[in-house]
């Protein structure tokens, strides 16, 4: 009974209808972000879900270059699907800082800021005049991180650097995919979301030092030492022991077993049994008591050995294709192992599991109508994370921005205009709003 208490405080205390009722955790930070692509914009990204006022600032016209990539080709009402979750609970601004009024603009902006996130090419802020050590004058408690491939010194420094680049660089792709074939990078743009969620830790460590001393300081960030960081025991293992790690598929080779197999009924199956006892459950489910006891399974380091992995592997892919997933799963919940099957995108959309828990976010965007997102993760009790809204036009908030943060009128407004210094999108897909815009929804200055 205690168990069901929790789980239904748990639903209660989390549950999606109360979210806009509570505050937000960084509702006092404000952000500017100078950035294109993906490691850059997905920083702000996160923190702006959690309440960050983010100015996302980009040149007049065309914008972001993540507004134009898009798989297949394939736009949502004129908008790159890659971009959107970038873009959401972002104010969009558009200023070109090549102008001297524009870098006085930006200036000003960062003055009242907590935060500037850029991640052009090393050095390249520093030749415009809005580096770090330009910004800091104007703002001594200023946090400014740049992101970057390889960092800001050192012998890689001006190359350029996207996802897969990181991931070749890293070593992660040299230890993804299966023996006797090519290394295979990520599916996802792993190096760019992840790297921008440990960028964004790096922010919020920066602001609690700020809160205890006062001070504001500068955040280097390596893309690709990022992801080594994150890359278990490959490091540590070369440093060590001396030895290169290769590739073996979905086959892990610190736990054992853990792989993916094929159900009866077709489906991929990942299976694991991570401890000792739950290995004797697994073999228990498997009719074949007797393998918990072999010497060569009986402990994980036993059965991590590569000649004995080999053959219990052998064993469990057998097994596995005698049953349907849905006898496994039954059998892993009834023992308590741990087995899942290999989700695909239709999976989790029509989940109800995700449903339930608010993952999947319905949207009533003011600009582009109904839609859905992923939702946020982590959830806090008190100050959830949320979506407002989804991507907005190139300069879409000028007049809103400019106004209530700079103070500008409507006059001078049309001056920087006109002089090229500031400026909306361009008549091109990926920039614009979608056909049915009414021309008002979604504008916060009237």
């Amino acid at each position: 009974m205690a168990k069901n208490d929790y789980f239904q405080w748990a639903e209660e205390t989390f549950a999606l209808g109360k979210v806009f009722e509570k505050d937000e955790a960084l509702k006092d930070i404000k952000i500017v972000e100078l950035c294109t692509l993906i490691l850059g914009p997905a920083t702000p990204a996160y923190l702006a879900e959690f309440g960050a006022t983010v100015f996302k600032v980009e040149l007049p016209g065309m914008g972001d270059t993540m507004r134009s990539l898009t798989p297949w080709g394939h736009f949502w009402k004129k908008q790159a699907l890659g971009w959107l979750k970038e873009a959401r609970n972002k104010y969009h601004i558009a200023i070109d800082v090549h102008h001297e009024e524009g870098k006085e603009l930006f200036k000003r902006l960062v003055a009242q800021s907590d935060v500037v996130v850029e991640n052009l090419r090393a050095g390249t802020m520093d030749r415009w005049g809005l580096g770090y050590r330009d910004l800091v004058e104007i703002n001594p408690r200023l946090i400014y991180i740049a992101n970057n491939g390889f960092g800001q010194w050192g012998p890689y420094v001006e190359r350029p650097s996207y996802d897969a680049i990181a991931q070749s660089e890293s070593g992660l792709a040299w230890i993804s995919g299966f023996p006797g074939r090519l290394p295979m990078k990520s599916g996802i743009w792993l190096c760019d979301y992840y790297g921008a969620l440990k960028a964004a830790v790096g922010i919020l460590a920066a602001l609690h030092y700020r809160d205890r001393t006062g001070k504001g300081q500068y955040i280097e960030f390596s893309q690709a030492e990022n992801i080594m960081r994150a890359m278990d025991w490959t490091w540590i293992y070369q440093g060590l022991v001396g030895k290169g790690r290769d590739r073996y598929g979905n086959r892990d080779v610190a736990i054992c077993p853990s792989d993916i197999f094929r159900s009866k009924d077709g489906e991929l199956v990942a299976v694991a049994a991570t401890t000792d006892d739950q290995f004797k459950a697994l073999c228990e489910a498997m009719g074949r008591p007797e393998l918990a006891d072999d010497p060569r399974f009986v402990t994980n380091v036993e059965r991590t050995k590569e000649e004995n992995a080999q053959e219990l592997l052998s064993i469990m892919k057998g097994w596995v294709a005698t049953k349907t997933w849905l006898e496994v799963d039954q059998l892993a919940r009834q023992y308590g192992f741990a087995a899942e099957k290999v989700y695909c995108g239709r999976d989790h959309y029509y989940d109800e599991h995700f449903e339930v828990r608010g993952f999947k976010w319905h949207i009533e965007d003011a600009i582009l109508g109904d839609g859905v997102e992923e939702g946020v993760a982590p959830k806090l009790s008190e100050t959830p994370g949320r979506i407002k809204w989804m991507g907005k036009s190139v300069g879409f908030d000028n007049e809103y921005v400019f106004t209530k943060y700079l103070g500008l009128t409507v006059d001078e407004l049309k001056k920087l205009e006109e002089q090229g210094v500031i400026g909306k999108w361009a008549d091109f897909i990926g920039r614009t709003p979608p056909d049915d815009w009414d021309g008002k929804s979604g504008k916060i200055f009237p």
